[in-house]
């Protein structure tokens, strides 16, 4: 695994996605409010954090990798602080289109006592123009040479299309690994890439398969093989760790080795990130779900938007054994 590490800083990965802020409000609850039947927090910090796509591309400059980011944000006040945050991180903000009529998308948590007591999203959904598409397609080409894959990474807030996507396949012509991290209602979108990262949710509504179990889940996992004529598909099962079905029929399940779970904000993004760049850089597909799990690990023991470094990884696979 070390040897693996080694190589991420010579892999490329260009993350393709709905550009997130994270924004956090911590604090404490003494009281109820007289006024209703809630609890009043007492706002004690606040900061602003890469989400979304922003946090794929976060992971993956956390574990050493050459990340590249193509995405929108709005002319406002969060879009101009999440392009400063990448700056300040060392990403190229080439790739980043500033659309002056759609707002940054921001997701607002409060937290008091380390636990999340409402969310709150600002968004809009409506898919981007054609001219901004055109812009994404543009930086893709500039990137091609430079990277070994490409996650897209859909939240379904306007930037990923069928037509997007069906470009940039063309464009790649199955020489690029392109991972998906999939959202519902999106699945027919996806035909001909190379593995998706669906959780059960996502998984039972794709396939149209309701996942109750370990036949019912393989069943899934097959069927999305089939459907979407995918190399590989991954199924997140949140505590009970994730499934790897390949195109050859092989079926890998691996457990969990989160050893306390703080917070699964932005797991999915963890996820995708790992296992991408440890297949570009050479590993096979199951060593990278096991890279990938143990990623995941540890980022939901820390609460907040997070990301997990090869350090972290190599910790946690010492004490875990899925």
């Amino acid at each position: 695994m070390k040897e693996l590490f080694k190589k991420f800083k010579r892999t490329g990965i260009l993350v393709i996605g709905d550009l997130m802020v994270d924004r956090y409000i911590w604090g404490k609850v003494k009281r109820i409010s007289p006024e209703a039947p809630v609890p009043v927090v007492e706002v004690t910090n606040e900061n602003l954090l890469l989400g979304g796509a922003a946090n794929v591309a976060h992971n993956i400059l956390s574990l050493g990798g050459k990340v590249y980011v193509a995405g929108t944000v709005g002319s406002d006040y969060t879009g101009k602080i999440l392009i400063d945050k990448f700056r300040e991180s060392g990403i190229s903000t080439d790739g980043i289109v500033i659309d002056k009529d759609r707002p940054t998308t921001v997701k607002t948590r409060v937290i008091a006592h380390s636990q999340q007591m409402v969310r709150f999203d600002k968004e809009m959904k409506s898919d981007i123009s054609p001219s901004t598409s055109s812009l994404i397609i543009d930086y893709v080409k500039t990137c091609l040479p430079e990277i070994q894959g490409i996650i897209i990474s859909d939240y379904c807030k306007g930037l990923i299309t069928g037509t997007l996507i069906k470009k940039i396949l063309n464009l790649t012509d199955s020489k690029k690994f392109v991972s998906v991290d999939p959202k519902i209602g999106h699945f027919n979108y996806y035909s001909g890439v190379s593995l998706i990262t669906p959780n059960i949710n996502e998984a039972s509504f794709g396939s149209g398969i309701d996942i109750v179990d370990e036949k019912t889940l393989t069943s899934a996992g097959k069927m999305l093989l089939k459907k979407l004529r995918c190399k590989a598909v991954i199924i997140t099962r949140g505590d009970e760790g994730m499934s790897l079905f390949e195109k050859s029929g092989k079926v890998t399940h691996i457990s969990t080795c989160a050893r306390e779970v703080y917070d699964v904000s932005g797991a999915g993004d963890t996820v995708i990130a790992a296992l991408t760049l440890s297949h570009s850089a050479g590993a096979g597909l199951k060593d990278a779900a096991i890279i990938a799990n143990h990623a995941a690990g540890v980022v939901v023991g820390k609460v907040g938007t997070a990301v997990a470094t090869c350090e972290e990884i190599l910790e946690s696979m010492k004490v875990c054994k899925p």
